[in-house]
């Protein structure tokens, strides 16, 4: 059964994807998008934020397979780059995706009949290791994805209360676009603020569970640390800005920060029961790990992503209570 708003109104999707100085990147996603399992017109906006390694020469090989348009802009960041996509879109329901993911052949049938089965003016979907992934990136993809490490939150439907879509993989109608503006010209956090002014605005959002992309994420545990210190970063800023949003796990990850880095003092002055608690928690989330990857180097490295994801939304989200305006 057809939600009331498609009985007058059939959805036409405007894929808006910004891009700065990833063009291979780019290729792999037009081509995971030539797969669609969708019979529906849909249109691809190419929004080049300012990069200095263009990707226009990349997009070009699409135009004859996609209905596909391509833009450079001066850099202003990813928020104002989707808002730019969205203001020249055709479409009336905006599909944002990141430069760094691979796209399902069923995303785009997934989406459509989710929204005519429930339609809502804004969704999510989660996001999950493609085979091609590295090592790396399968561990890091666990880490963010694991009920054991985030509660489940970006791969799980059960684990969703009221969904907060994240940017590499959200939707919004072009009226709720039109009624909130859009992305802030926050650099961090911004998808996140979008979410909380939708709601501000009786928009409602969804979890759509088949709507999920491969999400490379980053590529070196350097690049990861400096990622989840900046959403760490953010979390504060966010918590004073829409108050009644604030929850108590936010704090988790510092207080894990915190008390795992008592506990290795506690283990140099020959306490060793926290420390082992931390060591029950770590093999724990190693067998889980293993379980769905099937592989021990993916595992291994879990611990170490799951570390690093803790200390670093921690470390950035302790900042961020102090410099917070």
């Amino acid at each position: 059964m057809k939600s009331k708003i498609n009985l007058f109104v059939e959805l036409k999707f405007s894929i808006i994807i910004p891009v700065y100085n990833r063009p291979q990147e780019i290729d792999e996603l037009l081509q995971s998008l030539t797969k669609q399992a969708f019979d529906k017109d849909f249109e691809i906006l190419i929004i080049e934020d300012g990069s200095t390694l263009k990707s226009d020469e990349i997009v070009s090989k699409y135009t004859n397979l996609l209905n596909i348009k391509y833009y450079f802009k001066e850099n202003s960041g990813a928020g104002e780059s989707r808002n730019f996509g969205m203001q020249l879109a055709t479409g009336n329901y905006f599909i944002i995706l990141d430069s760094d993911c691979i796209i399902p052949s069923h995303y785009l049938a997934a989406v459509d009949y989710a929204l005519e089965e429930n339609y809502t003016d804004a969704y999510g979907g989660a996001d999950a290791a493609h085979e091609s992934f590295t090592t790396i990136q399968k561990a890091i993809n666990y880490s963010m994805t694991s009920f054991l490490t985030t509660g489940g939150i970006r791969g799980s439907k059960k684990a969703v209360d009221k969904f907060q879509p994240r940017s590499f993989n959200f939707g919004i109608s072009k009226k709720a676009f039109e009624a909130t503006g859009g992305f802030s010209k926050m650099r961090i956090g911004e998808d996140i603020d979008l979410t909380f002014r939708l709601w501000e605005n009786n928009y409602h959002t969804q979890f759509i569970e088949n709507a999920f992309v491969y999400h490379k994420r980053r590529t070196s545990l350097e690049q990861f640390f400096r990622q989840t210190f900046l959403f760490g970063n953010a979390r504060p800023f966010l918590n004073r800005k829409y108050p009644d949003t604030a929850k108590i796990t936010y704090w988790f990850p510092m207080l894990f920060t915190l008390f795992f880095g008592a506990s290795v003092v506690l283990l140099f002055l020959g306490y060793k029961l926290p420390i082992g608690l931390f060591g029950i928690y770590f093999i724990i989330l190693f067998l889980d790990s293993f379980i769905k990857s099937k592989k021990i180097s993916v595992a291994a490295l879990s611990i170490v992503t799951t570390l690093i994801q803790f200390t670093g939304y921690g470390l950035g989200f302790l900042k961020g209570l102090f410099t917070a305006n």
